[in-house]
């Protein structure tokens, strides 16, 4: 039996459609969850604008999304550099 999918219609707020800038991301995980904060850092202080909480499972098809687009990116405006390390703590950290 084919069954079609269901459409679900995604609402965004005002705040969260301006987006938010994060130049640090720190993820931190216990037994059933992931916790990623998404950062932005202006020395001496830094601000979290983001925090996703999601299930292991949902977090692997995440990355496996971030990097199937992050291919397409690069197909069409070419390679992308990893950008250098900076002094200190500042960057994407795991914990």
């Amino acid at each position: 039996m084919n069954q079609k999918p269901t459409e679900i219609k995604v609402k965004i707020n005002d705040e969260q459609l301006k987006g938010a800038y994060a130049n640090m991301m720190r993820v931190s995980h216990q037994q059933d969850a992931f916790i990623i904060d998404f950062a932005n850092i202006t020395p001496p202080q830094g601000i979290v604008t983001a925090r996703v909480i999601t299930s292991p499972g949902h977090l692997k098809k995440m990355i496996k999304a971030l990097q199937e687009n992050l291919s397409l990116y690069e197909d069409r405006f070419g390679p992308v550099e990893e950008q250098s390390q900076t002094e200190g703590q500042i960057g994407f950290q795991t914990s």
